[in-house]
C-alpha cells in the first residue's frame, strides 16, 4: 500500500548569494519559510518542482522538503530543514541575528 503524501515546500539555494530560498504560491522566491507555498497534493508538488528546476539562472539544488502548517506559515518537520533556514553555522550573522535558534 502506498504511503500518504506528506505536505511539502520547495526549497533551493539562491544562485548568486547562496541563501536558502523557498518558492511561494505566486511564483516568487523568498528567504522566509513562512511565505513558502505549502503543497498538499503530490502531482502538484511534482509540477511545482519542475517549474523551480527550470530556473537555473536564479536557483540551484531545488527539492521538496517535508513541512507542516504552522501558525505563521509552513514549518519544517526535519532538523535539517530547521537548521538550513537559519543560514551558515560558522557564526551568527545576517538573518541569524534576527531569527530564533533552531530547535535541538
Amino acid at each position: 500500500m502506498a504511503r500518504a503524501f506528506t505536505p511539502k515546500v520547495i526549497t533551493a539555494n539562491d544562485l548568486l548569494e547562496g541563501d536558502v530560498i523557498y518558492l511561494t504560491a505566486d511564483d516568487r522566491w523568498s528567504r522566509d519559510l513562512a511565505e513558502a507555498e505549502l503543497i498538499t497534493d503530490e502531482a502538484h508538488a511534482q509540477l511545482r518542482l519542475l517549474d523551480a528546476e527550470s530556473q537555473p539562472s536564479k536557483i540551484v539544488g531545488a527539492y521538496l522538503a517535508d513541512a507542516i502548517a504552522g501558525h505563521d506559515g509552513p514549518e519544517p518537520t526535519h532538523f535539517r530543514e530547521d537548521f538550513r533556514r537559519t543560514g551558515p553555522s560558522n557564526y551568527r550573522h545576517g538573518k541569524q541575528e534576527t531569527s530564533p535558534q533552531p530547535r535541538a
